[in-house]
Order: C-alpha cells, then structure tokens, then sequence
C-alpha cells in the first residue's frame, strides 16, 4: 500500500478571529477526499493549523485508514517542529493541541510531518478560505 499523502492548513482572519481548517488526502497523487470545517470565532492561526491536523487524523481513523503510513505536508514550521519536539510549546493555548494530536497519532505508527511552501499547500489553503467565505 502507498503512503497517503495528508496536506493540512488552517487559518484565522484577524489573529485571532474566525477560524477555518482544510484538508486534502491523496494516495499515489490520486485525491482521496477533502475536508474544510469552521473551526469558530477567536482563535489563532497556530491553534487552527492544530486543528487541521486533528481534523485529518480523526476522520482518516473513521473511514477506517488507521495503521497507514501517513505523512502529513503543511506550511507551518512551528506546528512541524512543536510535534517533532524540536521547537518547545510556549503558547499555552497549543498544548491540548499538541496533546490532542498526539494522540490521534497513535493510530498511525508510521507517519512523517513536512513542511512546504504555502505554494505547494494551496488546495488544503483554498479549503480554508472556502469555509470562513461560506460561514462569514
């Protein structure tokens, strides 16, 4: 089986403001499905790009891909290395959301986190402004 690909974004208008996630899942550059969800009013850019993460994780579990290597591509350096341990959690709103994805990992042994230009994000990043266009 190949590895699926899970693009991610989220975003807030303000920052902190109404929040959105979107995310796009593909298998040998074939698009499996795609999510956008508002995620509501004041959050943060960072919390939303969480978000986006737990949203993928959890659906990829309920449709029944929980054991697949997964690597997960995205435009945020912090949430990338906040997750490898890299970078610490000072924010104190992003622990649950680094606790949250952490656990939602679990049901994936074998997955990777990448950065990307937000020009190689932009269909995950399309989803997300789609949502906050479709809420606001």
């Amino acid at each position: 089986m190949a590895k699926l690909i899970v693009n991610t974004d989220g975003g807030a208008r303000g920052n902190p403001g109404p929040a959105a996630a979107g995310v796009v899942v593909k298998e040998n550059s074939e698009r499996l499905f795609t999510l956008k969800q508002y995620l509501g009013d004041k959050q943060t850019n960072n919390w939303a790009e969480y978000e986006a993460v737990a949203l993928a994780l959890a659906h990829l579990k309920k449709e029944g891909y929980a054991g697949r290597e997964i690597e997960i591509r995205m435009d945020s350096m912090l949430v990338v290395e906040q997750v490898s341990g890299k970078w610490k959690i000072k924010e104190p709103t992003l622990k649950p959301q680094v606790a949250k994805v952490k656990e939602l990992l679990m049901d994936f042994p074998q997955h990777s986190f990448m950065y990307v230009p937000r020009a190689e994000n932009a269909e995950a990043d399309a989803l997300v402004n789609e949502a906050l266009d479709e809420h606001l």
